[in-house]
């Protein structure tokens, strides 16, 4: 298994000055999102530590309220080495968290905002915020951006004056997808786990228009287990 020195290094970034969305997903060999319908079930130990790395690098960690519902987000915390490691380089202790829920089909009491370490930030469209946006007043801040859908361009404006310019996003395969089709993915993070799950699990990205979308191949890590992990960058 890699360390955690190594991980941090074959992630490391070129500079913080730029906004920069990043991705990270794990998917079975034959191309599976899911394991009995979550991803949690196809990770190892070496992909977990990767995006601990990962959202430590991380000034806001972006997630899609459909995987919150599905996969009980909670606490995103990183440990004290990773806080360490985040005041050297003068970031805030923790990552900031983000929910993109166009409908805010959301409760102030769900897990996601109950057991955050700070105070997240739901992305929502200007209608749903004027409808529904007072419910959260108390559990999180509501950020509107977009009249019918939510407008990642703007979404990303916002949190570039908020100082959040490394941006990950953990799922999923919609949000993947839409932000794809906006052109604003900068580096795909993929864990291949060496299982072939079968069945009707959806890829990675869903809901994107059918494109050649290219990506440079930036790193590869194989750990005792099998797993691969893949680093791409837009090229």
């Amino acid at each position: 298994m890699p360390s955690r020195d190594e991980l941090f290094a074959a992630y490391a970034l070129p500079d913080r000055d730029r906004t920069r969305v990043r991705m990270n997903f794990v998917e079975s060999a034959d191309g599976a999102v899911t394991l009995r319908g979550l991803s949690g079930g196809l990770g190892g130990d070496t992909d977990r530590s990767a995006m601990q790395v990962l959202r430590t690098m991380a000034d806001v960690v972006l997630v899609g309220a459909g995987t919150v519902r599905a996969e009980g987000y909670g606490d995103i915390r990183v440990g004290d080495d990773d806080v360490a490691w985040r005041r050297e380089h003068g970031l805030d202790d923790q990552p900031a968290l983000a929910i993109v829920s166009g409908g805010l089909r959301l409760e102030p009491g769900d897990s996601v905002f109950a057991d955050a370490v700070g105070r997240p930030v739901v992305v929502t469209t200007d209608a749903s915020a004027r409808a529904r946006g007072g419910v959260f007043g108390a559990v999180a801040e509501v950020l509107a951006a977009g009249t019918e859908s939510v407008d990642f361009s703007a979404m990303l404006d916002a949190f570039t004056r908020r100082g959040w310019t490394q941006v990950l996003c953990e799922g999923g395969p919609h949000l993947f997808g839409s932000m794809l089709d906006a052109g604003l993915v900068d580096e795909v993070c993929v864990t291949v786990a060496p299982r072939f799950v079968g069945g009707a699990a959806g890829r990675i990205v869903q809901g994107a228009r059918e494109s050649d979308r290219r990506f440079a191949l930036a790193g590869v890590i194989i750990d005792d287990e099998g797993f691969a992990l893949l680093r791409y960058v837009a090229s």
